[in-house]
C-alpha cells in the first residue's frame, strides 16, 4: 500500500514509519526541512521517499511551478492513506489553534486531487464539556478533515507513555528531581494513559480496514488515574518514596512556571500542559480495542517499557527534537550557512595525536550526561540564567548517547549539520542571546596530519551583542581551549 506520512520527524511519526515499512508499505514521508530527515539506518530503505512542504504555507496554485508541481503530483498520486500526525501544542504563536487550522486545510487540498481513500488523525479524548484551547483545536481538526469528502478514521488519545514523550519526560523530571511537591489541586483530576505501543498498534490496526472509515475512537489504557496517582505509580517503578501535597492556591500562570523551571519543558508546552490538564481525560468508546484485539498496557508497565527503552540508549525520537520546543519555530537552512561579516570567532585547530575514530566519537557523545568535554558546571550556570530569562537552559539534553540526526537538540544548541562521513559537526545556539552563535567541529586532513578545528562564531546584534562577546570573552579561552584539548584527549572512559 502508498502511504503518506505526514509528521515523519515528529515523535509518533518516527516511531510509525518503521513499523509501515516492516509491514512491507511505500511510505511518502512530508518534512518541512528534508535536511532534517535522518540519512542512516532504517531511513535508507528503497521504499522510502521524501516530500518537502510546509503546511502552514499556501499548496501552489495550479501552474505556479510547473516541474515543483509535477514532481510532487507524481509522488502522491497513487497514495491510498494519509496519515496527519501534527501538531503545534508548543509553539510560540499564541493562537496555535488558527495554525492548526490551516495547516488542516492546507493537507486536504494536497491529497484532495490524490487516489486517497483514507485519512488517519491522532487527535486527543474531547469528551468534556470544556475543553482547554490545545483540545479544542484538536477537535477542530479532527471536525476540517472530516469534512473534506474524504473517509477519515480518527483515534482519540490523553497522555501518550513512551520513552521521549513530552508528558513521560515531564513526570520523570518531577519524580526524580523532587522527594516532595506541593502541586496544584488539578493534580486530582483523572486521565487514562495509554503506551506508544498501543498507540502503533491502533495506528496501524486501522489501516485500510472498511469498517473503521468515517469513525472516530477513544483510545486509553486500562487504567484511569489522577495525575497524582500517575506520579506516584511512576515514583514506585523507579522505586523512589515521594510525597504530593495539593493546594488550591497555585494558579495556571503560577503552574506553568513550576513546570517550566523544575522539568525540561517550555513555557509555552507547559502553559497548554497546564490548561489541558485541567480536564478530564478518560475514553468513553472501547470499541476498538475489541475490534483489532489489541491487549492495553497498564499504566506502570508502560513505564517500565520505556526505561528499558532509555536503558538500551533505544530511544527512537523525543518531544525535545522537534523545532517548537526552540525560542524560535524556523528553518533550520536559515542558519545552515555559518556568515563571516560582522561577527566574531574564536578558531582553534589542534593536531589529532590519538585516534581519529576515538576523537569523532567523542564529538558525537557531546553534551548531555557526557557533558562538553571542560568547565561543565560553567556550562550549567549558563544553562541557568539561559532559563530565568525564559531560554531553554540545558535540560533536554540528547536523545541517544552516542547518535546525532540533524534537527536533534543538544542541550541548548541544536544540530544544523551532522555529517559524520565528512567529519563534521555543526550547532546553532537556541538560548537566549544578543546575537545568534554557532560551534563548530570538524577534522581536517592536511599534510601534516589529521587537524580537529573548533569554530564558535557570533553574530551579534547592535551594542548589547558586543558587550556579551566582550563580557564572556574570558570565559571563552579557559572552556573553548580545554573543550578542544580534551576532545582530542579523552577516551571511552569519560562519562
Amino acid at each position: 500500500m502508498k502511504i503518506l506520512l505526514t509528521g515523519a520527524t515528529g515523535y509518533i511519526g518516527k516511531r510509525l514509519l518503521p513499523v509501515l515499512l516492516e509491514q512491507g508499505h511505500e511510505v511518502i514521508c512530508c518534512v518541512r526541512d528534508i535536511d532534517r530527515f535522518p540519512q542512516e539506518g532504517i531511513y535508507q530503505h528503497p521504499n522510502i521517499a521524501l516530500l518537502e512542504i510546509d503546511f502552514l504555507e499556501p499548496i501552489p496554485a495550479a501552474g505556479a511551478n510547473p516541474d515543483n508541481e509535477k514532481s510532487r503530483n507524481e509522488k502522491i498520486r497513487e497514495i491510498e492513506v494519509a496519515y496527519y500526525l501534527i501538531h503545534s501544542m508548543s509553539t510560540n504563536s499564541k493562537d496555535f489553534g488558527q495554525l492548526e487550522a490551516t495547516s488542516a486545510h492546507n493537507f486536504i487540498q494536497l491529497v484532495k486531487p490524490t487516489a486517497v481513500r483514507q485519512i488517519i488523525y491522532l487527535g486527543g479524548i474531547t469528551n468534556s464539556t470544556q475543553l482547554s484551547r490545545h483540545l479544542a483545536s484538536r477537535k477542530k481538526v479532527e471536525e476540517i478533515l472530516s469534512q473534506s469528502g474524504i473517509p477519515v478514521t480518527a483515534l482519540r488519545a490523553g497522555i501518550i507513555v513512551g520513552s521521549g514523550s513530552a508528558s513521560f519526560e515531564i513526570i520523570r523530571d518531577l519524580v526524580e528531581k523532587l522527594p516532595v511537591m506541593i502541586a496544584p489541586k488539578w493534580l486530582n483530576t483523572r486521565t487514562q494513559p495509554i503506551a506508544i505501543r498501543n498507540v502503533l498498534e491502533y495506528l496501524t490496526g486501522v489501516l485500510g480496514k472498511p469498517q473503521t472509515l468515517n469513525q472516530a475512537y477513544d483510545v486509553g489504557g486500562p487504567d484511569i488515574l489522577s495525575y497524582k496517582e500517575m506520579l506516584l505509580q511512576f515514583a514506585q517503578v523507579r522505586g523512589l518514596k515521594r510525597f504530593i501535597f495539593t493546594v488550591p492556591v497555585m494558579t495556571p500562570r503560577l503552574s506553568s512556571y513550576w513546570l517550566y523551571f523544575v522539568t525540561a519543558t517550555s513555557y509555552q508546552l507547559a502553559t497548554n500542559l497546564v490548561n489541558s490538564m485541567k480536564v478530564e481525560v478518560i475514553a468513553k468508546d472501547r470499541t476498538l480495542e475489541q475490534l483489532l484485539g489489541i491487549t492495553p498496557i497498564p499504566y506502570q508497565k508502560a513505564v517500565e517499557l520505556a526505561f528499558q527503552k532509555i536503558e538500551q540508549n533505544n530511544v527512537v525520537s523525543s518531544w525535545k527534537d522537534s523545532l517548537v520546543s526552540s525560542n524560535v519555530d524556523n528553518s533550520l537552512l536559515e542558519h545552515i550557512k555559518v556568515p563571516e561579516a560582522g561577527c566574531f570567532t574564536d578558531c582553534r585547530q589542534k593536531p589529532i595525536t590519538t585516534s581519529v575514530n576515538q576523537v569523532l566519537d567523542n564529538i558525537w557523545s557531546i553534551g548531555g550526561r557526557r557533558g562538553w568535554y571542560y568547565g561543565d558546571w560553567l556550562w550549567h550556570i549558563r544553562g541557568l540564567l539561559d532559563k530565568l530569562v525564559g531560554g531553554v537552559g540545558l535540560r533536554r539534553g540528547r536523545t541517544n548517547k552516542h547518535t546525532i540526526n540533524t534537527g536533534d537538540t543538544l542541550d541548548f544548541w541544536r544540530v544544523l549539520a551532522a555529517d559524520k562521513q565528512n567529519q563534521r559537526l555543526l550547532l546553532y545556539a537556541e538560548m537566549k542571546l544578543p546575537g545568534e552563535a554557532w560551534l563548530e567541529f570538524k577534522i581536517m586532513q592536511t599534510d601534516h596530519g589529521p587537524f580537529l578545528r573548533q569554530t564558535a562564531t557570533f553574530r551579534p546584534k547592535g551594542l548589547l551583542g558586543r558587550l556579551y562577546w566582550y563580557a564572556v570573552l574570558p570565559f571563552h579561552f579557559f572552556v573553548f581551549e580545554g573543550m578542544v584539548n580534551n576532545v582530542i584527549r579523552y577516551g571511552n572512559s569519560l562519562k
